[in-house]
């Protein structure tokens, strides 16, 4: 693959706001990956939103959450056919699987750190989430 075509996906990588892009032809491969220092305005765009979006008596009552460990793909069900993990109203123990996050073709069980009844999943089944993004609301 020539430099050319590098540049390409670099500003394909930009204009779409990917933090991870591999791409194989044939014998040839190339993976390309963004780092951030600070979060990606994006991210604080979309929370400024859910925020706004809260009633502000709902915003007071909100309870804990549980964010990503990673930055990955969230899959709610260990596969497309099976039930989800967790689904709201359900109480879970630290330590349940509450849902699998892909990072580099890897499974990676997102665990509960505590014991709780799940108030609210904030992300859907297969959404790309970044390190620290909110997925799991549990009741207060």
């Amino acid at each position: 693959m020539d430099i050319d075509k590098i540049r390409e996906l670099i500003e394909l990588m930009e204009e779409k706001e990917l933090v991870t892009l591999e791409i194989k032809k044939g014998e040839d491969s190339v993976r390309l990956t963004r780092h951030y220092e600070t979060p990606m305005p994006t991210m604080m765009a979309a929370s400024q939103i859910v925020s706004s979006e809260l009633e502000p008596d709902a915003a007071a009552h909100q309870g804990s959450v549980e964010t990503s460990p990673m930055v990955g793909v969230y899959y709610a069900a260990p596969t497309p056919n099976d039930p989800p993990f967790i689904t709201p109203g359900q109480k879970v123990k630290a330590g349940d699987t509450l849902g699998i996050i892909e990072a580099m073709k890897i499974m990676n069980p997102l665990e509960a750190t505590q014991s709780g009844i799940i108030d609210a999943i904030l992300v859907d089944n297969g959404d790309v989430v970044q390190f620290g993004q909110p997925l799991v609301r549990y009741r207060s």
